[in-house]
Parts: structure tokens; C-alpha cells; sequence
């Protein structure tokens, strides 16, 4: 059982709805491997809860897709497949290239400034080789970017969008090999956006996703193959 796993007590939330918050940012950051098998009693015992709201959590794991149930093993950690990858990351390319699209249109000078001040963050978040905390500034860099769309539905569905895309970003930075070039095409965004190059930012947002997706299916088999030798 995961040593790092803590429980968060918030006393505006159900306790159900705690324990599920908990297990789930423990499945999405990584602390929680694919295929993990998730042990009700365990689990209580570590988060100091009963069984209850532990088994009501797994339920609701079970209906976003992060936890599969294995007859006669119980409840694991959904693996990642390449089906479901390039299902989220075609949705995420159409969006975030129409995102880069309207923010050529619609930036201001200001907010040039905060992306500029966003991707130096990045770079030092890239130096400190720190995943969690390169894909924190990943994120904000990329907020920012949303943020200057000044459209609110677009906003919001990608914020929707955010959780299931969280739990692959955290799988290509994992790789250090790769953090340059993710330095490098977040550059090139921001230089195209800056100069209000509409084609340009659409085109290396694509490659950006594009290069992400290459690099996960990559990692997923070289996963099967380990597997396929033990």
C-alpha cells in the first residue's frame, strides 16, 4: 500500500466524498500505478476510515473509468491504453488548437507578460527535474493560454477536460529525456501567440500533442513488452 497516501479531512464535504478526492489524486498523479489492485481493508486502515466510504469511492472510481473491477480479484487501477489516449488527445488538440487560434486574435500586452512570466517558470520547473512540479507549470502555462480566449464554454469544457488529460501529462514528463522538447514547442507557442501568428500556434500546438501522444504509446509498450518478458 502507498506510504504517501494522506487523507485531507474537509468538513464541508461527506466523508465518502473526501476518501474519493484522496484515491483519486493518488490514481491521477501516479501514486496509484495501472493495474494497482485497490484493497478496501487496506485502504481503510491507511486512510483511518471504514470500509464504507472507501468501497462507495472505488464505486464512483469505477463510473470515470479509473478503476476497473476484475472478477475474483476485486477493484485495480484502470490501465492506459492507446485507445483512450488518442481518444482524450484528439479532443484536446481540436480544442486547444482553436484555444491558440483566438488567443492570436484576442491577447492583450499584459497578458503577453504573464505568458512570457509563465514560461520562464516552466524552464525553471524543467532545471529542477521535479515531475509533479513541471506538470503543475505545464498546466499554468496553458491556463494562461485558455484564460486569453475571453470565452468562458471554451474555458470550462477544457477545464472539464483537465482531469483525464492530468493523468497522461504526468506519464510523458515522467520521461526526462523529454523535457526539452516540451521546453522547446512551449517557446514556440508562446512565440507564436506573442506575434499573433494564428497558423503558426495551431501548427505547434498539433505537433506539441502530436509528439505527447508518440511519446505515451511509446512508454505503454515498452510497459507490455516488460510485462510479456517477466
Amino acid at each position: 500500500m502507498n506510504d504517501k497516501l494522506k487523507v485531507n479531512i474537509n468538513e464541508y464535504l461527506p466523508l465518502r466524498d473526501v476518501v474519493f478526492n484522496t484515491l483519486r489524486q493518488a490514481i491521477l498523479t501516479g501514486e496509484f500505478t495501472p493495474g494497482e489492485r485497490l484493497m478496501e481493508i487496506a485502504l481503510a486502515e491507511r486512510l483511518g476510515v471504514s470500509r464504507t466510504p472507501v468501497r462507495e469511492a472505488i464505486r464512483k472510481l469505477e463510473l470515470e473509468g479509473l478503476v476497473v473491477m476484475i472478477p475474483r480479484k476485486g477493484a485495480e487501477v484502470a490501465r492506459i491504453t492507446e485507445k483512450d489516449l488518442r481518444n482524450v488527445l484528439e479532443v484536446r488538440c481540436a480544442l486547444e488548437e482553436l484555444s491558440a487560434s483566438l488567443s492570436c486574435e484576442r491577447i492583450t500586452e499584459e497578458e503577453k507578460l504573464e505568458l512570457r512570466q509563465s514560461l520562464q517558470e516552466f524552464e525553471e520547473a524543467v532545471k529542477s527535474k521535479d515531475v509533479s512540479y513541471i506538470v503543475d507549470k505545464d498546466v499554468e502555462f496553458h491556463d494562461i493560454i485558455f484564460k486569453t480566449t475571453k470565452n468562458d464554454r471554451l474555458i470550462q469544457i477544457l477545464n472539464n477536460l483537465r482531469e483525464q488529460i492530468y493523468r497522461y501529462r504526468m506519464e510523458y514528463t515522467k520521461d526526462e529525456d523529454y523535457h526539452e522538447v516540451l521546453l522547446k514547442e512551449h517557446k514556440e507557442i508562446y512565440d507564436a501567440i506573442i506575434h499573433n501568428d494564428k497558423e503558426k500556434a495551431m501548427e505547434c500546438v498539433k505537433t506539441h500533442i502530436y509528439n505527447q501522444e508518440l511519446n505515451v504509446i511509446r512508454s505503454l509498450q515498452e510497459q507490455e513488452d516488460k510485462e510479456l518478458t517477466k
